[in-house]
């Protein structure tokens, strides 16, 4: 019987950690538990202090919550609308995307409906970024941690709601904070392209 006691306490008062992706204050126990860009703070998500982010706290007006949530390959992924609100140095995520025909980004660039080649300074923004397209062809600055920095031209939307198909190359949804670029962005900011994911800030030109 004791035995028994003991077992239905520990069921009470252990945490219920599930597959779900914790929102902020949600429960958490590695960086993956949280969405969007939130990390995992004393078990709880939160604002990432090296990004940023200002999801979870009223200051910074970027409250950009999961529009719902889209499963893919067996797991479940967050799709956002909105993205944090663009500044003079927007922290991001620079990701690597081939803009060729049979590279990563599958159907040609949405911007202007042509392939680009990975000599290209082009990039693709995450859709509250994109905006609709109203930032199509204009021009940002991506700013790297080492100092550099280089201009590249908008020419696509990284799908943060759609994903896991043809259209899509069968990737998952963009997260709201990335910057997609070409291997020539990568090049051009000395950074390794094998890394795949980079800090960066980004403004437009």
């Amino acid at each position: 019987m004791a035995n028994l006691v003991f077992l239905a306490f520990n069921l009470i008062t252990l945490p219920l950690f599930t597959n779900a992706i914790s929102s902020c204050s949600g429960p958490c126990k590695t960086l993956n538990d949280c969405d969007g860009q939130l990390i995992c703070i004393n078990g709880k998500c939160n604002d990432d202090p090296d990004v940023g982010t200002h999801v979870c706290s009223p200051t910074g007006g970027g409250n950009c919550q999961p529009s719902g949530t889209l499963t893919c390959k067996g797991k479940s992924h967050p799709q956002y609308r909105c993205s944090p609100p663009v500044s003079s140095s927007t922290p991001a995520i620079l990701t690597l995307n081939d803009f060729s025909e049979g590279g990563d980004g599958g159907a040609p660039s949405e911007c202007d409906e042509k392939y680009h080649d990975n000599s290209e300074r082009v990039v693709a923004l995450s859709t509250g970024w994109y905006s609709h397209g109203s930032r199509c062809g204009r021009m940002i600055r991506i700013t790297a941690r080492n100092g550099k920095s280089v201009t590249a031209k908008v020419v696509d939307e990284c799908d943060s709601v759609n994903g896991c198909d043809k259209e899509h190359a069968g990737q998952e949804p963009c997260r709201n904070n990335i910057v997609d670029g070409s291997e020539a962005v990568w090049k051009a900011l000395g950074l390794n392209t094998d890394v795949g994911e980079e800090r960066v800030t980004w403004s437009m030109a």
